[in-house]
């Protein structure tokens, strides 16, 4: 007789399959999406669309957690802060090209991760929300008395952008974008890899309904750390990267204001969407931009009630809105 994860497993890879023999819709969005993120410095200043990148990517990381997993984490501004100062640590000391200092701080991020994990999964809900919080005010109070390191409240300043010597990279953000965009579309793919294997089908099943995913011979923590390891891995990876693009890393990359912004942006995208972050992170993004160059004050409020309109007008985020409307033609037609 099968066993029940063996054939959820063939169950999973039957779908995949099938997915794969839809329509040549998914790939023209795939084209448009690369085509988008390829002229988006022709679009907008360098940095900028760095920026929108960077927590795309952090949106995504934690969208796998929350749309996927069905845990909200408010606290994930320790791993994108934890690996921007680890990232930059060793770009200024050891000197190496930044995809390997990126790497250096998401590995952190990672095994941050772990203990952080195993700690938070025993509770749900609001619970687990407010321990992951509580770890990261943590990390934040370490960061700020650790002046010696981190640089206190100044933050840790003059993080180059090291490349093989390619002086271009290194001083232009208009190249600099396109040396740091591959690490983005590469976290990106292993986020998508990741759902759509039969790993991240037990995620799903685990999010709707643990009992009994639980009942079919699935450990339920187990997973949970994984996938939390898994999103903190990601979310480094756009903390570093965005630390080497500014050149500095801060307190404010560690403080709970970076978890809601990031919670806000997946929200806005369609949460259990995956793609909705790159949406949201556009849009929050180049709004608060806007708003500073503008001399706007309180730009919080202004884009709390920019969030509140978008979530009554799309119940299901953007992207999401959008996918349940081409179901909805589909079934139609």
């Amino acid at each position: 007789m099968t066993s029940a994860p063996t054939t959820i497993t063939s169950v999973a890879a039957a779908a995949n399959h099938l997915a794969s023999r839809r329509s040549p819709l998914r790939w023209v969005l795939l084209a448009v999406g690369l085509l988008a993120a390829l002229s988006l410095p022709w679009l907008v200043y360098p940095p900028l669309a760095m920026d929108i990148a960077a927590w795309a990517l952090f949106a995504i990381a934690l969208d796998l957690l929350l749309g996927f997993t069905g845990l909200l984490s408010f606290g994930h501004a320790a791993f994108w802060g934890g690996s921007a100062y680890v990232t930059g640590l060793v770009a200024i000391n050891v000197g190496v090209p930044f995809p390997v200092a990126i790497l250096v701080g998401a590995l952190f991020a990672m095994l941050l991760a772990v203990p952080i994990g195993f700690l938070s999964v025993r509770s749900s809900g609001i619970y687990f929300a407010m321990v992951t919080l509580a770890f990261a005010q943590m990390l934040y109070f370490f960061a700020n008395q650790w002046r010696d390191v981190t640089g206190g409240e100044n933050g840790l300043q003059g993080i180059p952008r090291n490349f093989f010597g390619i002086e271009l990279i290194e001083t232009d953000p208009f190249y600099f974008y396109y040396a740091g965009l591959p690490i983005v579309l590469l976290g990106m793919w292993a986020a998508w890899r990741i759902i759509h294997s039969p790993f991240g089908k037990v995620l799903v099943a685990i999010r709707d309904n643990p009992a009994r995913a639980s009942a079919l011979g699935y450990d339920v923590q187990r997973y949970k750390v994984m996938a939390f390891v898994m999103s903190a891995g990601l979310a480094g990876t756009a903390g570093g990267l965005f630390s080497i693009s500014h050149g500095f890393a801060s307190l404010q990359e560690l403080n709970w204001t970076t978890s809601g912004k990031v919670v806000l942006i997946t929200v806005l995208g369609g949460i259990g969407t995956l793609w909705g972050g790159t949406i949201g992170a556009a849009l929050v993004v180049m709004l608060e931009d806007w708003l500073a160059t503008s001399g706007f004050e309180g730009i919080g409020i202004i884009t709390g009630t920019v969030f509140v309109i978008v979530v009554l007008a799309f119940r299901r985020g953007i992207w999401g809105t959008v996918r349940d409307l081409k179901a909805r033609f589909r079934s139609r037609t």
